[in-house]
């Protein structure tokens, strides 16, 4: 398992498209967590819809940034106001 400092730094994926997809990652696991503990079908799938949501945001980036389209990742790049 490799440090936050050695996976900010390695790799060609602009800084913002890690912190995006680590903060992805935590609320995708935290979805997991809730999921496993849920005793209600009905509120499992809304659950799990939540993570695929979440999953395709992350596998969106992973298409925006391997296909070097500069287009795609200035839509899929947060605002700063």
């Amino acid at each position: 398992m490799i440090g936050f400092k050695e996976y900010v730094t390695e790799g060609k994926y602009p800084n913002w498209v890690r912190i995006a997809v680590g903060g992805l990652v935590i609320k995708i696991t935290n979805l997991s967590k809730q999921i496993a503990q849920e005793t209600d079908p009905v509120k499992q799938n809304k659950l799990i819809a939540k993570q695929n949501q979440l999953v395709s945001y992350i596998t969106g980036l992973g298409v925006g940034v391997g296909s070097s389209d500069h287009v795609l990742l200035q839509k899929m790049k947060p605002n700063k106001k």
